[in-house]
């Protein structure tokens, strides 16, 4: 009985091994079969896309869990790891910007009433679902049931939210004002440093110690986030590439777009007749999504995360939630990704504002959950 144990028992550990080698394999092959298909560039950006849904999901680094641990604890370990990666990231984007004006560009916006408004409504849905742009990718590619529901209406609320974005911005805002060149570094990584002294003089006794796999997480996604910069020639973003698969379905359902300043502008008319695999948003949030399912089967042999037992209100605010992510995001001009991370890492000084928006945001949005029934009360 002995012998015959020893015999059997490692069918399931190769089992294992052929299922994450197709895992990888798979992987693999999409990358190769976007490079052949698009062009080699577009071929990295999906493995760049990858990268960084494997790095969130397998390191479990967020952004709106770690607000929601420095409001509700006073534990600022993932805020810490989030403003180390944005400054890993400004060190070598902002100089680059200045020396390659022509090829590379930030994420610029300017600050006005719709940017601010929009950052508010953010943070507050962002904590309904808890998941931001990426997070609610993330969570979908696992198989958490929140965030599959909350993705495709945080896309189809990102193509209303462009469709009448030139409208919100006609009620006001300031010229962009960007942090620039060896000064706008210093005033960068100052404010950063700022704010993490801060946190760290809020945090609760024992807190203030960032774990190595936060530093491990940060590190790879500062490196992600530049290599995004550099094959692109554009930070990371999020919200653009969502709206856009909604805008390329209607446009193909028969919808003429031609009555939206965003959508008829010459780019983003372009975009909606060219192959979703040449848009590299799309390709690096297609990079998260299965970024995180990978990580997700390889620890688990599939996706069997359970319906969770909640009300139909909560259901309906889900919905309701990632409608607003996507509207408010592009009144904002991008996420905790492009917005937050960013914007303030290619000096723009809409992220500092967004920042703070999203921040009382998301006060309001942990004070909300409860009420719509997304977890109990205290």
């Amino acid at each position: 009985m002995s012998a015959l144990t020893d015999t059997t028992r490692p069918a399931p550990v190769l089992g294992r091994v052929l299922r994450r080698g197709g895992l990888v394999l798979a992987a693999l092959v999409a990358v190769m079969a976007v490079a052949v298909l698009a062009g080699g560039r577009f071929g990295v950006m999906l493995a760049i896309g990858l990268g960084l849904g494997i790095t969130l999901e397998g390191l479990r680094f967020g952004f709106a869990g770690p607000w929601r641990a420095m409001i509700l604890r006073r534990e600022p370990a993932g805020l810490l790891a989030q403003l180390l990666a944005i400054a890993l990231v400004a060190t070598v984007a902002i100089p680059l910007l200045q020396s390659h004006s022509g090829e590379l560009v930030g994420a610029l916006a300017p600050v006005g009433w719709a940017m601010v408004g929009g950052a508010f409504v953010f943070g507050a849905a962002m904590q309904v679902v808890l998941g931001c742009g990426s997070g609610t990718l993330v969570n979908a590619g696992s198989g958490n049931p929140v965030g599959l529901l909350a993705l495709p209406f945080f896309a189809i609320g990102s193509f209303f939210g462009a469709y009448h974005l030139l409208w919100w911005t006609d009620l006001g805002a300031l010229p962009i004002i960007v942090l620039k060149g060896p000064q706008g570094l210093a005033i960068t990584l100052g404010l950063l440093g700022a704010v993490a002294a801060f946190l760290l003089w809020r945090a609760a006794p024992g807190t203030r110690k960032l774990p190595p796999r936060l530093i491990a997480a940060a590190l790879l996604l500062a490196v992600f986030a530049i290599a995004n910069l550099l094959v692109a020639g554009q930070p990371w973003g999020v919200v653009y590439g969502l709206g856009l698969w909604v805008a390329k379905g209607a446009v193909a359902a028969g919808a003429d777009l031609g009555g939206s300043g965003f959508w008829s502008a010459p780019g983003n008319a372009a975009r909606l007749g060219e192959s979703i695999l040449t848009d590299y948003t799309s390709l690096t949030n297609f990079g998260l999504i299965a970024g995180a399912f990978l990580v997700a089967a390889w620890r688990t042999g599939g996706l069997s995360t359970p319906l969770p037992r909640l009300p139909m209100r909560a259901w309906v605010a889900t919905v309701v939630a990632g409608l607003l992510l996507g509207y408010s995001s592009r009144l904002a001009f991008g996420c905790n990704v492009g917005a937050f991370f960013s914007g303030i890492s290619t000096g723009s000084l809409h992220g500092w504002v967004w920042f703070v928006a999203a921040f009382a945001g998301s006060w309001l949005g942990i004070r909300l959950r409860p009420h719509l029934g997304l977890e109990a009360r205290t």
